[in-house]
């Protein structure tokens, strides 16, 4: 009795150090991967902010319990953003994503302090061992809404708001302007810059601006509604960006240029999960999923949205190329006179193409 009394308790006080020790129960092994995000606006009801939380919440669904995260909204770029991200490292979060171009230099400074952490940063194009960055193409649905917009507009005009004159922003200009000259060599572009990603009263003065010189579409590479909500109040057309903005115009919103990061933020963590993940580079466009053209309005006729759908499939493809030689700027001169524009083009893009009667900005 005494010998079976003395077993048990070796028995007993042996598990109870296996579980101490972590080599009992999964459950007390498995903590989950924190996650944390850095957003440059509020998340809000639409845009980019709103699209890369839609993907955040799209990764939490498909991983479960295996990760935990969390996010930081509305911070500007800058010291603020490296603040935010150290913050987020020194939280325990293994993989931090950093959503917005002006994070780029925060985020490797941070990463060089945290080796072991993972960073995905988005839009930019500095790597490290620990950094990998991401986008979208979006200039691919962008030619899709310009072949649009040509078809729609009567006056020959249709306004664009951009954030900033840097390649990501004239990248979207011009293949809009490309393709809606496709449909349409008669129409013209004319540009208004806000100097910001997301400031709704700017936005909105910009696009009545461009409405007040004759624009009957507009669109926009900001993150806020205004610019779809001021051509719904003027009764005029607009292009959404970055997320369907359909509940804000209704009768306005031809489409939505749309992005998808839910596939790729789960895969990210689950690389991290497997322990596979590498820094890389990835820029998605229809082939990868990671964009669309979608949220079609009621004056889109069935005939337009298969002519459309025939176009992306010849994007995915890469049998039409929004970058085709000839490539001329709006003052004439020939930025590409054979070939297709390379990634190293796209991302250094500094002009305008013809077709844009607005004037690049002096640096």
């Amino acid at each position: 009795m005494k010998g079976t009394m003395l077993r048990n308790t070796l028995t007993a006080v042996t598990a109870a150090s296996a579980l101490a020790l972590g080599l009992g129960s999964t459950a007390a092994t498995a903590e989950p991967l924190k996650i944390g995000f850095v957003y440059v606006s509020p998340i809000g009801e639409a845009g980019w902010t709103w699209q890369q939380d839609i993907g955040r919440r799209e990764m939490e669904q498909a991983l479960g319990d295996k990760i935990k995260t969390q996010y930081v909204e509305d911070v500007p770029e800058g010291a603020d953003a490296e603040r935010v991200i150290r913050d987020l490292a020194e939280q325990g979060n293994k993989l931090i994503f950093t959503t917005s171009f002006g994070y780029m230099n925060p985020t490797i400074k941070v990463a060089k302090q945290f080796p072991d952490v993972k960073f995905v940063h988005s839009t930019g194009y500095k790597t490290a061992p620990n950094v990998a960055t991401t986008n979208a193409r979006f200039y691919e649905s962008r030619y899709l809404a310009g072949m649009l917009s040509g078809k729609m507009t009567k006056t020959n005009i249709v306004g664009y708001l951009g954030a900033y004159p840097i390649p990501e922003v004239l990248q979207g200009i011009n293949a809009f302007t490309r393709g809606m000259l496709s449909t349409n060599p008669k129409a013209e572009v004319r540009v208004i810059w806000v100097n910001s990603w997301f400031d709704p009263g700017k936005e909105r003065d910009a696009a009545l601006a461009l409405l007040d010189q004759g624009a009957d579409i507009v669109t926009h590479h900001t993150d806020s509604t205004a610019a779809v909500q001021a051509a719904e109040e003027r009764g005029k057309y607009a292009i959404a960006y970055h997320s369907d903005m359909s509940k804000f115009g209704p009768h306005a919103q031809l489409a939505a240029v749309t992005h998808h990061w839910g596939p790729y933020f789960t895969k990210e963590a689950q690389d991290m999960l497997n322990g596979t993940w590498k820094s890389d580079q990835t820029w998605g466009g229809f082939k990868a999923g990671m964009v669309a053209l979608e949220g079609f309005g009621p004056a889109v006729s069935d005939e337009m949205k298969a002519f459309l759908k025939e176009k992306q499939a010849e994007i995915a493809a890469g049998t039409l190329q929004p970058f085709a030689a000839p490539i001329k700027d709006n003052n004439g001169k020939v930025q590409l006179a054979e070939g297709v524009l390379d990634d190293k083009g796209l991302n250094s893009m500094d002009y305008f193409v013809e077709g844009v009667t607005s004037k690049l900005p002096k640096s």
